[in-house]
């Protein structure tokens, strides 16, 4: 079977560095063989790669590309936590908010942009549970956040 750092190669993906935390929170946090992920934006190189509401400034297909994105920035929070991206067993949960114009209703094949990476490098193992919400504003003006709970390798013993 194909490791997940090799899957990521073949689809042209390396992970980002972990996003600096904005205010008082991690980017992530581990308990056991559980990690969650603080809320994860598009950005690229520190930067927001869009801003506006999704059905307005910004159509669904972009919004679910914006969705990959945010998607990789978790998965680099959560390998951070797991020694590297083979340490991540399953994808458990995945929550997906979609800043939203009025009117708009598509917040599910939005997030399908994350949901596809999930599966695309960890096969079975990245299919998960989700929930898509649509909502007025998010921070910086993005598009798209996602939350993340993943189940990770217990760590070597010493």
């Amino acid at each position: 079977m194909t490791s997940p750092s090799t899957r990521l190669a073949e689809l042209g993906l390396t992970l980002p560095p972990v996003a600096s935390p904005a205010g008082a929170y991690l980017p992530a946090v581990r308990d056991g063989d559980l990690v969650w992920t603080a809320g994860q934006l598009p950005l690229v190189d520190g930067r927001l790669a869009a801003a506006g509401l999704v059905g307005e400034a910004i159509d669904a297909e972009r919004a679910a590309q914006l969705a990959r994105i945010a998607a990789l920035n978790a998965l680099a929070a959560i390998a951070a936590q797991a020694g590297g991206l083979d340490g991540i067993v399953r994808i458990v949960k995945l929550v997906g908010f979609v800043a939203s114009a009025a009117g708009f209703t598509a917040q599910p094949a939005v997030l399908n942009g994350a949901s596809e990476l999930f599966v695309d490098v960890f096969g079975d193992a990245g299919r998960h549970a989700r929930s898509a919400v649509g909502v007025a504003a998010l921070p910086l003006g993005a598009p798209v956040e996602v939350e993340v709970v993943a189940r990770v390798a217990a760590p070597a013993q010493a």
